[in-house]
């Protein structure tokens, strides 16, 4: 087992823009006359997390993921966040990538679920769209609405905590903890492209305020009506274990939501976790390619 970093087989570059009155991070590979892929990764995470899927892919792209905000080297909003500000950002930040032409987009997590919803509110902007294990979240009975917001306003009273690590190898090892199939190598790249120093050490990039709940209820049903209005091909796809845990966490539903699409397709990762990209990173290239070019 190495303590070395897995070293890239892609370099990437950065670039800055101004979002809506933050200083968005936009981590770039390839050549920018290639064919462009736009990838947004999931919640307290970044952009560097697609670097090992990237390295797999055999063909040339230009690809280009943003830190969302509070992530990686986008500002933090001392405001908070909420779900409809990632899709105001995307759509941001496609028109400024790719002004003239429409996209081909793919997330992961919440950046699957953004992804989703955003390609139904703006059909014309994605070509083709690529969700990794996201489908949308766990529902809530509307019921506990006054429970979920009082527990959003209650948490600005609260002093949010990081947690702060000695050195890039001791995060490896609680990456490791929360996925058993990340090698060390991987675990110290995402350890070393993801934190930040404070006194006394390192923590996540992330803005703790992401511990803070979203102040807007969720409810499958409005995201769905979204997914109808996508008229760009669609693939979703699912980690080996994902059906097994929406049946354990009573989330149910698959079907229903994956019927919801008029253009959609999904596959599943075998032996993978919740992070695909990480899990089987070459696998998950294949995929990709094979939805987003084609053989002609």
């Amino acid at each position: 087992m190495t303590d070395s970093a897995y070293v890239p087989a892609r370099v990437s570059g950065a670039d800055q823009l101004q979002v809506r009155g933050l200083t968005y991070n936009l981590r770039s590979w390839g050549d920018p006359a290639a064919p462009l892929l736009v990838c947004l990764h999931g919640h307290r995470d970044g952009s560097a997390t697609f670097q090992f899927m990237i390295d797999a892919l055999k063909r040339d792209w230009r690809i280009v993921a943003p830190d969302w905000r509070g992530h990686g080297a986008t500002d933090w909003c001392a405001q908070g966040y909420c779900f409809q500000d990632y899709l105001a950002d995307v759509d941001a930040i496609i028109d400024h990538v790719s002004p003239d032409a429409p996209v081909s987009l793919m997330g992961h997590s919440l950046g699957g679920n953004v992804a989703n919803v955003y390609a139904g509110l703006r059909p014309n902007r994605v070509k083709r769209l690529a969700s990794i294990d996201g489908f949308g979240l766990r529902p809530r009975d509307l019921r506990d609405a006054p429970e979920l917001l009082d527990a959003w306003l209650s948490s600005w009273r609260n002093k949010l905590k990081t947690r702060v690590y000695p050195d890039h190898a001791s995060m490896a090892e609680r990456l490791i903890a929360s996925n058993k199939r990340l090698t060390r190598d991987k675990a110290l790249f995402l350890a070393e492209h993801t934190s930040r120093p404070v006194d006394g050490g390192l923590a996540w990039s992330f803005d703790p305020g992401h511990q803070r709940p979203f102040a807007t209820t969720y409810n499958v049903e409005d995201w769905a009506a979204c997914w109808k209005r996508i008229e760009a091909p669609t693939l979703w796809v699912a980690a080996g274990n994902r059906f097994e845990r929406m049946d354990r966490e009573g989330e149910g539903g698959f079907e229903w939501r994956f019927a919801q699409l008029r253009h959609g397709a999904w596959t599943q990762a075998a032996d993978t976790g919740h992070n695909i990209h990480h899990d089987q990173p070459i696998e998950l290239a294949r995929i990709v390619e094979d939805f987003f070019a084609p053989a002609r």
